[in-house]
């Protein structure tokens, strides 16, 4: 089967990397999956001549809104993944809720990626609920191995000496929603306490001014740098050898409270080696039993499946 893969590609989201994922998916069970940016369409129509175009028999779009709208109308059958801001941010706006709803009503199926995202869909469409199917995000890692840790700690400017480096690590885009200050004061009064500590944010200058006031906030900040945007092999080499992962998101809601208690417990796990191996360890299990890569394959070949029958069958 001929699938148009209708994504939001720019490489400041996750969403890139979710859609070269599910497209190697669709392609390993014998499909043609042709993805494009939903940014590069600016109405159905337009959608509608690419499908003839490319002769195409199905398609599946990753964002309710974004992408599912251009889809509407179109005359073939499609399916859609839910993204963050579809649940997140789109669902509280009137027309875009609307438009979302009429979206669910075509759709053949729609992935969330976590039970609570499931949820709030079922709340606000709940004729929908019968295709909405839950599939967390599979986990690929393929870190360098010739990545080295020390020279990269050099071009960051951390002291490589300090007994017990401890180096945070926060990677996203540099834009206002992923709030990457939200724990850059906290941890440089950490750091200043404990000079092994350090926060590393990594990730693509996204928002231009909102690039200018990271960048001026880190510099005068001690034992917080910033890093550019590296290739994904390399990245994944800094998560394996930084001490821990740390996010941030102003459509996930943080608090004060929960700043407060996040130095509390990442102080405790600094100097509880045990909770440490616990923690990673738990961590390694949780991925392996709901992270799974091939069982994500194996969802989306069952669900696009759907995609090939007549909706009677």
């Amino acid at each position: 089967m001929r699938l148009l893969f209708l994504a939001v590609l720019r490489r400041h989201t996750g969403n890139a990397v979710t859609a070269q994922r599910v497209r190697d998916h669709l392609e390993a069970a014998g499909h043609v999956c042709i993805l494009k940016d939903a940014f590069d369409f600016e109405s159905p129509s337009e959608i509608s001549n690419f499908i003839k175009a490319e002769n195409l028999e199905a398609a599946v779009a990753l964002h309710l809104y974004r992408g599912g709208r251009l889809l509407q109308g179109n005359g073939i059958p499609f399916g859609i993944i839910f993204g963050g801001t579809d649940l997140n941010e789109d669902v509280n706006q009137g027309d875009k809720n609307n438009v979302m709803g009429k979206v669910l009503e075509e759709a053949r199926f729609a992935v969330a990626f976590t039970e609570s995202m499931k949820e709030t869909a079922q709340r606000q469409w709940p004729r929908a609920k019968d295709k909405i199917y839950v599939q967390s995000q599979g986990i690929a890692t393929v870190p360098n191995t010739a990545f080295n840790w020390n020279t990269f700690l050099q071009r960051s400017e951390i002291n490589q000496s300090a007994d017990n480096l401890h180096v945070f690590l926060l990677i996203c885009g540099l834009r206002q929603v992923k709030d990457p200050l939200y724990l850059v004061d906290a941890f440089s009064e950490w750091h200043q306490e404990e000079p092994n500590v350090y926060m590393v944010i990594v990730g693509p200058e996204v928002d231009p001014v909102f690039t200018r006031e990271v960048k001026a906030k880190v510099k005068r900040t001690p034992g917080v740098r910033l890093i550019r945007e590296m290739a994904q092999e390399d990245l994944h080499a800094v998560m394996k050898n930084c001490f821990a992962l740390v996010n941030s998101s102003v459509s996930e809601g943080m608090s004060a409270a929960i700043l407060e208690e996040f130095v509390q417990l990442a102080k405790r796990l600094v100097s509880d080696p045990a909770l440490e191996k616990t923690i990673i360890a738990n961590g390694r299990e949780y991925v392996r039993k709901y992270h799974s890569w091939q069982e994500e394959r194996q969802t989306y070949r069952q669900l696009v499946r759907t995609l090939e029958r007549s909706p009677e069958d």
